[in-house]
């Protein structure tokens, strides 16, 4: 990281305002240079930004950071230019003739920020989805865990568990001292409440129910009104409508937000056995896999032949014969509206019951591995007497906490997380 980098941070041109960061070495030279003077840190100042030419490029705001307190634990500049696409290129070009200066990769900013320590990995997934968010619950969560939610508790761990590591260690190098005696009484206990602690952030829902949402499946016989509802629910005319039976064969899903919580809506073919067609009857085999995958399953067939936990649903309200259930959970017309709006609202509160909750840190499949790595190793300490295999144990879950916050990573995965970032950031 020897070199300075630049790169576009703000939307794509044209805008009000394109704002170009450059980090490294060389950030403060080339600031100067495109100034033509001195800039105060820390502090707004307008400048105009000429060439090598002396040609103006443009008159703009310019910010300037001298490392290591800064967003990337180096020098940093900031210029706050008009946001025109000539423009923006105009004071690229010029960077980009600037020896030591060269375009950022994508995540190059972060991926700075990480290396020097200004951020933990976890920090860094944290951003990567909140860049990504496109709900309110997944913006929540995901800047919870990039201002450290998750990073705050690891470190609390980790202290913790370096305590008990300690006092195993002390036991093994100075047994034969007359003032140092056995493990304290309440280590076992203090073991627990550790484990404890890690168990109950392994039971809260994962970070990737967000991405996929609550998956709700539409399902029943033909011409029950699924495809109708079901565009109805997502205020789409996705599905095709039509009272000839067998229309929908196959499974078409739709995400969308409601309320600020992510779903994904499932219409299925008509479930039945006698008089489908060969594709009609691939169909309905799907129809029956996205059952087992549903997080619910809206029913709207013959009362009590829906799956498990499913919600009985008389449909098609409007229709003096629409078929008629003594206890359903919903009567809904999805032609008419009527429940339509209560139906959704409910949804929503079912959906939140099984997602992070607003602004809950949610842990991703690599969080919540290494965490269970750790409870596993803490379970294993809490079975064990030798206190050499003790000590090991606790070796175990704190390299799971090491690697949870990037103490000890590879390259490779770093390459894979810095990836999913844009240029610029």
């Amino acid at each position: 990281m020897s070199d300075t980098i630049f790169a576009l941070s703000s939307g794509a041109p044209p805008a009000a305002i394109g704002v170009i960061r450059i980090s490294g070495p060389d950030a403060g030279k080339a600031l100067v240079s495109l100034a033509g003077r001195e800039i105060a840190p820390r502090r707004a100042s307008l400048a105009q930004l000429h060439g090598a030419d002396g040609a103006l490029l443009d008159e703009a705001l310019v910010l300037w950071f001298p490392g290591p307190e800064t967003a990337t634990g180096e020098d940093l500049a900031e210029l706050h230019c008009h946001g025109g696409r000539a423009v923006i290129a105009a004071v690229e070009r010029e960077l980009s003739a600037h020896n030591g200066l060269r375009r950022a990769e994508p995540g190059e900013f972060t991926r700075r920020a990480f290396a020097n320590g200004r951020i933990d990995l976890a920090e860094a997934e944290g951003l990567a989805d909140l860049l990504s968010a496109e709900t309110e619950l997944q913006r929540s969560a995901a800047i919870a865990m990039a201002g450290g939610s998750l990073s705050r508790e690891v470190e609390g761990w980790r202290m913790r568990l370096l305590q008990l590591a300690a006092e195993v260690e002390a036991v093994l190098d100075f047994a034969d001292e007359d003032d140092v005696g056995g493990l304290a009484g309440d280590f076992g206990m203090r073991l627990a409440a550790l484990s404890a602690e890690l168990e109950s952030w392994l039971v809260r829902p994962r970070s990737e129910r967000l991405g996929e949402g609550f998956r709700v499946v539409l399902a029943g016989p033909p011409n029950a009104g699924k495809s109708t509802l079901f565009n109805a629910l997502i205020e789409s005319e996705a599905a095709i409508t039509s009272p000839i039976a067998g229309t929908t064969r196959d499974v078409i899903e739709r995400s969308v937000a409601i309320g600020g919580v992510p779903f994904t809506f499932v219409d299925t073919a008509g479930l039945r056995d006698e008089g489908s067609d060969e594709i009609e009857a691939i169909g309905v085999g799907r129809a029956r896999e996205q059952l087992e995958f549903a997080d619910l399953v809206l029913w709207l067939g013959p009362e009590s032949e829906g799956p498990d936990g499913c919600w009985e649903i008389e449909a098609q309200i409007d229709k003096v014969s629409h078929p008629v259930k003594s206890a359903p959970d919903w009567r809904v017309s999805a032609a008419t509206g009527e429940n339509l709006p209560e139906l959704k609202l409910a949804l929503v509160e079912r959906a939140r019951d099984a997602l992070p909750k607003p602004g809950e840190a949610a842990l991703n499949t690599r969080q919540h591995g290494l965490i269970a790595e750790a409870k596993a190793a803490l379970r294993e300490a809490g079975e064990i007497a030798d206190p050499l295999i003790l000590a090991e144990c606790l070796r175990r879950a704190r390299l799971a906490f090491d690697r949870l916050v990037g103490r000890a990573t590879t390259e490779d995965m770093l390459d894979a997380l810095f990836g999913r970032f844009c240029i610029g950031k």
